[in-house]
């Protein structure tokens, strides 16, 4: 039988080895939140390995999605680890558990290979798949009365989304998914292929032009989310503060120069990280 202990140690393994940018914002929180925030990570990332994952068909991965809806439907009754931890994490935290099906909603999005004609239908899909991970984090964090702040944390984690989209073009594409709107790639005359070379095509330059305009309003999204800051505690606020400044920061190196990321998947090094860390525990990061 699994113990709760062990449990939130299996996830805080999964944590540590697979969260290259959120293991180091929950590294600032007090231990129970830490391991609660752990629990949310690790139920995450099986919905997200299920999405991903080649060498299932897409009648698999629907199925497998379908078989964590039912278990999040009665978590008391099982007794995988991961789903033992966010059963307790619930218990000592209002953490909103139906932002799990909506993440559910989003990754199903993506095996169905659905298209994005608008950003207002892109905004949906990053309110599914990362709007849910920013209010599932609240739920641990915890805040100061305010009725505004899931919306703050849904808009922080479609900045963040819109972030990795810009990050992941040439990896995306190549896995057969476009998740810029059709709108945009029209309005600057964009036609997405990768060239003989590997690399993302931009002949004319409307690609570039395409990635400073999409960061300029990813931006507007950092700013808007994160109005949630000042209503967390002050270790929390360095966690949120931590992630997003990740982000940021990614964000800003690839509008200085959208060719970093079209040859690679662009991140920032560990030691960069752990600065942006270090500088949102002191507040400096706000």
């Amino acid at each position: 039988m699994t113990t709760v202990e062990d449990a939130y140690a299996h996830c805080a393994r999964i944590t540590r080895e697979q969260a290259r940018n959120f293991h180091y914002g929950i590294r600032l929180l007090p231990p129970a939140k830490r391991s609660a925030l752990c629990a949310v990570y690790a139920l995450a990332r099986i919905i997200d390995d299920i999405g991903d994952d080649p060498a299932l068909s897409a009648e698999a991965k629907l199925q497998g999605l379908a078989e964590v809806r039912k278990s999040l439907g009665d978590l008391s009754t099982n007794t995988d680890p991961v789903y033992v931890a966010v059963a307790d994490a619930a218990r000592r935290y209002p953490i909103p558990l139906g932002a799990f099906e909506e993440l559910l909603d989003g990754v199903e999005m993506d095996v169905t290979g659905r298209k994005y004609v608008r950003f207002e239908e892109l905004v949906e899909y990053c309110r599914c798949v990362a709007g849910s991970v920013g209010r599932l984090c609240l739920g641990v964090f915890g805040s100061r009365p305010d009725t505004a702040a899931p919306g703050y944390a849904d808009e922080l984690g479609i900045a963040l989304q819109q972030t990795n989209i810009l990050r992941d073009i040439r990896e995306d594409l190549r896995n057969g998914r476009v998740y810029l709107p059709k709108e945009d790639l029209d309005r600057f005359g964009v036609d997405l292929a990768i060239g003989e070379d590997g690399n993302l095509a931009d002949p004319g330059g409307g690609l570039t032009a395409l990635i400073h305009d999409t960061a300029a309003r990813a931006r507007e999204w950092y700013t808007r989310g994160l109005r949630l800051v000042p209503s967390l505690d002050r270790r929390s606020a360095a966690c949120c503060t931590a992630m997003s400044g990740i982000y940021r920061t990614l964000l800003d190196r690839i509008d200085e120069q959208p060719s970093r990321v079209f040859d690679r998947r662009l991140s920032l090094t560990g030691r960069e990280k752990a600065v942006v860390a270090a500088r949102a525990l002191t507040g400096a990061g706000r």
